[in-house]
């Protein structure tokens, strides 16, 4: 792949560190999550944790740049955010509950099909008819789904199917969300959309915590250590730095870059909890992610 270029110009080196820094960061994600359980935190604590903290980092800067955008928007607008961070909360919080059940290379390959997913639904739902390619890496992806979820079913685990099956349904609910998002962001700025979402993900958390009766003290002093980690690290500087990359690349180049999270999050995975993924795990991930790839180039050619 040829180096990006912005006009005529090639992207600054500090354009490709924030690119680094963000795949190093997200993939990072599961382990600070797997790390955070291993102390008694509860998943879906982990997952209020994590939104309501990105809630608040981008507080002050959306109400000082943007509130007056914020404040004119109209009600259908509205309805999109609240159900854009629904959709959100419930990519994290099944994402994040899939990490008790099956290993961390099954859990980040399967959440990690929501490119798919979401080609699917656009499709579906705004009518956006996918080229060739997104077609064939939709069926490579699915097909890649489909012997990792059967080679987790047969990997030692809590509940490997379990785990397969909330991973995928966390690719769903990010899907969604960024199927809605492309509507929102069409009339809304990066920063307050996000400000917002996050805050519609942030209470829909908290109100998933509160009704089940989830403890919020008791814990480790170490858990709550690697709890603030995990919403530190993947989501303020991972996401951040991703969206820093956006402004000198293509969506295409970031998102072919990012799928590099799963085989980074897989060698964590060894040298922390020495998780040894079998052959058909293996496989099936190498599929997904190639599947996930032709469908990342086909849909830079929808543009």
């Amino acid at each position: 792949m040829s180096s990006p270029t912005i006009g005529q110009r090639t992207a600054p080196p500090q354009a490709y560190a924030s690119l680094l820094i963000a795949v190093l960061a997200v993939s990072m994600g599961a382990i600070f999550i797997r790390l955070s359980q291993e102390q008694g935190i509860p998943s879906p604590l982990i997952a209020a944790a994590r939104l309501v903290f990105a809630a608040l980092i981008l507080t002050p800067f959306a109400l000082r740049r943007h509130w007056t955008e914020v404040q004119s928007l109209g009600r259908g607008t509205w309805v999109l955010i609240g159900a854009s961070g629904v959709l959100l909360a419930i990519h994290f919080a099944a994402w994040i509950a899939s990490l008790e059940y099956v290993s961390v290379l099954i859990s980040v390959a399967l959440v990690n099909t929501g490119p798919l997913w979401a080609a699917i639904l656009e499709f579906l739902v705004l009518g956006t008819r996918p080229k060739r390619l997104v077609m064939i890496g939709l069926l490579i992806g699915i097909s890649g789904s489909v012997v990792a979820a059967v080679a987790a079913a047969n990997a030692p685990g809590a509940n490997p199917v379990l785990g397969s099956l909330l991973a995928l349904i966390g690719a769903l609910g990010l899907a969604g969300y960024w199927v809605i998002g492309r509507k929102v962001r069409s009339s809304l700025p990066l920063l307050p959309y996000l400000w917002l979402v996050y805050g519609s993900a942030a209470l829909t958390m908290l109100v998933v915590v509160l009704v089940n009766r989830t403890p919020l003290t008791g814990y480790p002093s170490i858990g709550y250590l690697w709890l603030m980690v995990t919403a530190a690290v993947p989501q303020l500087i991972g996401h951040s730095a991703f969206n820093f990359a956006l402004r000198y690349f293509p969506a295409s180049y970031v998102g072919i870059v990012g799928q590099s999270e799963t085989l980074l999050s897989a060698i964590a995975a060894y040298l922390v909890f020495r998780q040894v993924p079998l052959s058909g795990e293996l496989l099936g991930s190498a599929i997904i992610i190639g599947g996930v790839l032709l469908a990342t180039i086909g849909q830079a050619q929808n543009k």
